[in-house]
């Protein structure tokens, strides 16, 4: 399946970029690039994609994509023909913005976190989108280095907010877990990198942290508020995901690269959880990437993956309105 790569606007001189655009339509495949993406949709209603989250929004929603996320926004046909008018605005920086030695100060942690947790997307609501929205308004207008301080707020604000919800699933998007027990980091760490081995068991884990079973699976339902099976469950199901979309490896060849020790187990697992076949949830992501980019609004914004060796450039126009801060 092409998961199609966004050349963004973003220059090496700019802190942001944002996009501000009013009924100008969903017409994109699902994509993603280095970026990252903080994303608004007001007075609008439809399906988001987000990894292997795929949810219904309604009237507004706001998520914070980490680089490299698939997504994809869709609006409600009937919404876009006689609805009202809606307005999207999309700010986007870059991976390295704040790896300067001046935000690895103990103030910027908060935000260090948003931006390592975005890497499965967060969505926001509640008053915190409510407060998000009327600052992202606000970047849309050009007053010079008070956008940036407002940006800072922004994150800041996202930073520290109890409203917001994961998408994409840990196996999607495997990283460590940000939590301050370092007994939990090793245990984490060291599923991530064994997950995929359909003999690992919790009686493996608990001899690295030396703690015995019983003690271990208590500790590891303290923190990650679910069983260590379910845990494994869900990081297998997620990559399995992953694979569906990165390959074209067959069902069965997931299965075995993503840690179930046979095919009639994962199909069922994944059917519980994902709420249909492996083949069905290819089958309508590859529909949700059907996408002639040959006639695209903006030429090269959306690039395929085969088209890697072409010689393509930025685009010189975008279809959005655009700041560069």
């Amino acid at each position: 399946m092409d998961i199609y790569r966004e050349i963004t606007p973003l220059k090496n001189q700019d802190v942001l970029v944002v996009l501000d655009s009013t009924n100008n339509g969903f017409d994109y495949p699902i994509h993603n690039h280095p970026e990252y993406e903080l994303n608004l949709v007001m007075g609008m209603s439809g399906t988001r994609i987000v990894g292997d989250s795929t949810e219904r929004y309604q009237d507004f929603d706001l998520v914070l994509l980490g680089p490299y996320l698939y997504h994809k926004w869709d609006g409600d046909q009937l919404l876009q023909e006689k609805g009202p008018p809606y307005r999207v605005i999309t700010i986007q920086f870059a991976m390295d913005l704040f790896g300067s030695h001046l935000f690895q100060k103990d103030r910027f942690l908060p935000i260090r976190n948003l931006l390592t947790d975005s890497r499965r997307g967060i969505k926001f609501h509640g008053q915190c989108l409510q407060e998000a929205m009327r600052l992202m308004i606000g970047l849309t207008e050009d007053q010079g280095f008070t956008n940036i301080i407002n940006f800072l707020q922004l994150l800041d604000l996202l930073s520290h907010a109890k409203e917001a919800t994961l998408l994409a699933s840990e196996g999607f998007s495997p990283q460590a877990l940000r939590n301050s027990t370092n007994r939990i980091q090793l245990a984490y760490s060291y599923i991530l990198k064994h997950f995929t081995n359909p003999s690992l068991r919790l009686e493996e884990v608990s001899t690295k942290l030396n703690m015995s079973p019983s003690a271990f699976s208590h500790f590891f339902r303290k923190f990650a508020f679910r069983s260590f099976s379910q845990f494994l469950i869900d990081l297998r199901i997620g990559h399995a995901c992953k694979l569906l979309l990165d390959t074209d490896d067959t069902v069965s060849q997931i299965s075995a690269k993503s840690g179930f020790n046979n095919l009639a187990n994962f199909n069922r697992l994944f059917k519980k959880y994902r709420d249909c076949t492996p083949i069905v949830y290819r089958k309508r992501y590859l529909e949700k990437s059907a996408f002639d980019w040959t006639k695209q609004s903006t030429p090269w914004q959306f690039m395929p993956k085969d088209s890697r060796n072409l010689a393509h450039v930025n685009p010189t126009e975008y279809a959005t309105r655009l700041k560069h801060y």
